[in-house]
């Protein structure tokens, strides 16, 4: 028998080839003569030949939806979700031989371009401000999904690491739709007149086909404009865009200032810890960097850009200066976060409400808004918020150093736990962004509790696939190898294919062994001047303190982890992952 064997899975890449090596091995025994099609990123795409197609006795789609349907008009087709096919391919293959039907493709498909060769072209952006593989697996999903549907599709990435795949002018005014998947503000500007559809990256992550289908119904025009822009933001309804969107760029847009700080004086401890104190010296001008300008332009950055992905580029000017006026006042992250959101909105509102002659309108982004913001928030900053807030973030910070072994121990399993508990996710982002802004108050060991809990769940579920190698099939081993990469880098993101397919067992052990490392790293005192980098920050003397207790703590909870998993998996549970 001639069989053409199909596997696509959008949101897991390597369950394709997962799917696709099965079957194929299956069919073999069966004495079967195959050809397959895998649409994925493991391995290229070989699509069937005309000739294969009319000699095929058997077309076998393990996938959600049939690929360029009208190739098989007239053939016997069997098409089932590629979950159906795991956990026996011999059954399945045999249901098909029984089961298919003379297929023929729906009526709104043969006459739709999209569906044909050549489809149509999509332009996507894709960006995540702190779960930067977050950025990376969206796109792959959205591309994956646009070739598995007929279209032609290229994908920006975003984020904390810079535009990579640059989308051209000429890509964008070719584009058919464009879609925005996005977890912060992005400059809408190059997109205008084009119609745009906005969502999150988890959208896109988790549901790429529905997220084009979307896409092409929903998708409105924009034409640049801040005012419209926002507008037709919020007709979209995403969840993301309000407080928590506009707080996630702000950090976004200061973390290159975090890092590029805390590691320089880092490096100016490699000297001695008190060697900046000497003038002249380059311990002293590694802390001027370091510390006297990238520590202290922090807070005017995360205020700026919270008060830019509100009102666009007229809130810049006063969310900074109300983040400069945070900072000396003493507020800190805190009254920078306020001024940002102060700042943005009163912008906001002036642009839209404030109407003025004609003769004078273009007057309003260089001289009205800017005068008006700028003056409201920094008298709000001086004679309201700003003292009480100062008071308030002083009394953290004494709490959080004076606070005795036992309340730091409780302070890092909350952390660590909240690291651990969706990978990326919100509860993530808002310890990891509580752990950044503690820096520029110079309190360094929340930052290390949550960078250490970060790297344990993807290193465990490395541990994990190598301990118990006989409930992890090769590729699910090979992805795996990978996760334990990433969680060195402190990229919690690669435990997500495990934990998408089995949530209530992958997550509780994340969260124990998460819990234990913030909880050892607490009581050990650790400290870290870089909010990133992972494992490889120990390179860089001084960069952690103590760097063998903390490493220990890391190797305790991961092997917590991975052990925990690996003893509580079933082997029978097949683990979709995603390259």
């Amino acid at each position: 028998m001639n069989l053409i064997l199909i596997t696509a899975c959008p949101s897991g890449m390597a369950t394709t080839f997962l799917a696709a090596k099965r079957l194929e091995q299956a069919a073999t025994r069966l004495g079967w003569n195959v050809h397959v099609e895998m649409h994925g990123e493991i391995a290229p795409l070989q699509a069937a030949s005309a000739e294969q197609i009319a000699n095929a006795d058997l077309i076998v789609v393990a996938a959600d939806h049939v690929p360029a349907p009208e190739r098989f008009e007239g053939k016997r087709l069997f098409q089932a979700p590629i979950a159906s096919a795991l956990p026996d391919p011999s059954a399945f293959l045999s249901q098909a031989k029984r089961e298919a039907p003379i297929f023929s493709a729906p009526a709104a498909t043969a006459a739709a371009p999209a569906s044909s060769a050549g489809g149509k072209k999509i332009v996507a952006v894709t960006a995540c401000p702190t779960g930067v593989a977050h950025t990376f697996m969206a796109a792959e999903a959205l591309a994956e999904a646009g070739k598995a549907m007929g279209h032609q599709i290229r994908v920006e990435t975003q984020g904390s690491v810079g535009a990579q795949n640059k989308l051209t002018e000429e890509e964008i005014a070719a584009a058919d739709v464009v879609v925005l998947a996005c977890d912060i503000e992005v400059d809408p500007s190059r997109f205008a007149g084009k119609r745009v559809y906005r969502t999150s990256t988890g959208n896109a992550l988790k549901k790429p086909r529905p997220t084009l289908e979307a896409a092409f119904t929903d998708a409105a025009v924009e034409d640049g404009a801040s005012a419209v822009s926002n507008s037709a933001s919020a007709k979209k309804g995403i969840k993301e865009k309000g407080v928590y969107k506009h707080l996630l760029t702000g950090v976004s847009f200061m973390l290159p200032m975090v890092v590029a700080g805390g590691l320089l004086i880092a490096l100016s401890f490699v000297f001695g810890i008190e060697a900046f104190q000497e003038e002249g010296t380059l311990a002293a001008a590694l802390m001027q960097i370091g510390g006297g300008t990238a520590f202290a332009l922090m807070i005017p950055v995360l205020a700026g850009y919270i008060a830019y992905s509100i009102a666009d580029r007229p809130g810049i000017a006063p969310g900074m200066i109300g983040g400069m006026l945070a900072a000396e006042i003493g507020s800190g992250f805190i009254g920078g976060i306020l001024a940002g959101f102060l700042a943005g909105y009163v912008a906001l509102a002036v642009t839209r409400y404030v109407k003025l002659p004609s003769s004078v309108e273009s007057l309003k982004p260089i001289l009205i808004i800017p005068l008006v913001a700028s003056l409201v928030t920094g008298l709000t900053m001086i004679y309201v918020i700003g003292e009480p807030v100062a008071g308030l973030l002083n009394a953290l910070t004494s709490f959080l150093e004076s606070m005795g072994s036992t309340n730091a121990v409780l302070l890092g399993i909350l952390l660590g736990a909240m690291m651990c508990f969706d990978l990326g996710g919100p509860v993530n982002k808002a310890a990891y962004t509580f752990g950044v802004g503690l820096l520029a108050s110079e309190t360094y060991g929340p930052m290390a509790a949550i960078m250490a809990a970060g790297m344990v769940p993807a290193i465990g579920m490395g541990i994990a696939s190598f301990v118990a190698r006989n409930k992890f099939s090769a590729p699910e081993r090979e992805a795996g190898k990978a996760s334990f990469v990433l969680g060195l880098c402190f990229i919690s993101e690669g435990a997500i294919p495990f934990a998408a397919k089995d949530p209530l067992r992958v997550i509780p052990a994340c969260i124990a062994g998460g819990a234990v490392t913030g909880a050892l790293s607490m009581l050990v005192g650790a400290k870290l001047m870089a909010p990133h980098g992972g494992i490889f920050v120990l390179l860089i003397p001084n960069a952690i303190t103590p760097a063998l207790l903390y490493l220990g703590a890391i190797v305790v909870g991961s092997l917590i982890t991975g052990l925990g998993y690996a003893f509580i998996k079933r082997g029978a549970a097949q683990v979709a992952v995603a390259s």
